[in-house]
């Protein structure tokens, strides 16, 4: 199966769930600098979020380039991740209207952790169709950096059950902050295949 139809519908996917973002962001009835003020913990849930789906389309558009096709398996994995990025919305509005109190940030680091597994499954359902000598394969090697992130988020949920809300978000951006520039595992196998074939 060709590849061309999941990445035009998660590219779908991933904007819609930025616009759904943005449009909880409400705006204020006065017309005052003041006005803004009880926005903010709403606009810094909402920055987060932004960066996050930023770096799951950055990522998965990293992993497209070094497939060729995929199968039933990579489809509903893929569907699983989208299913998981489809609830950050949601999480984002919830955290931000409380003020980073303890049950919606566990929420958020909960739906978060879960999208990380997703990926992790997607990454390596990909690897497994395209076989362990392929260019992905010897990119993801054995995933260290999926695997730290997961381990981030479920000390980010104990954090805010068991310190503070704020450690655990903390802990969350830290993720964001590793992930934020693309895989450069992925990067550096495809410029050294390029290299190859010149």
């Amino acid at each position: 199966m060709g590849k061309g139809r999941l990445e035009a519908f998660s590219d779908g996917v991933l904007a819609i769930i930025i616009t759904i973002m943005v449009l909880e962001i409400k705006v204020p009835h006065g017309d005052n600098p003041e006005d803004l003020k009880p926005l903010l913990p709403i606009f810094m849930s909402y920055i987060l979020s932004f960066i996050y789906i930023g770096i799951y389309w950055n990522n998965h558009h990293h992993l497209m380039q070094v497939v060729n096709k995929v199968s039933g398996t990579v489809l509903w994995s893929n569907i699983h991740l989208l299913f998981w990025l489809s609830l950050v919305p949601f999480a984002t509005a919830w955290m931000g209207e409380n003020h980073f109190s303890k049950w919606p940030v566990i929420l958020y680091g909960f739906i978060l952790m879960m999208a990380g597994v997703a990926y992790y499954i997607l990454a390596h359902c990909l690897t497994s169709i395209h076989g362990k000598d392929s260019t992905l394969a010897k990119a993801l090697g054995k995933d260290r950096k999926g695997i730290l992130s997961v381990v981030l988020y479920i000390a980010g949920i104990i954090a805010s059950v068991f310190i503070h809300p704020w450690v655990g978000f903390t802990l969350y951006v830290v993720v964001a902050a590793i992930w934020f520039t693309p895989d450069r595992r992925i990067e550096k196998k495809i410029e050294n295949n390029y290299r190859e074939e010149q």
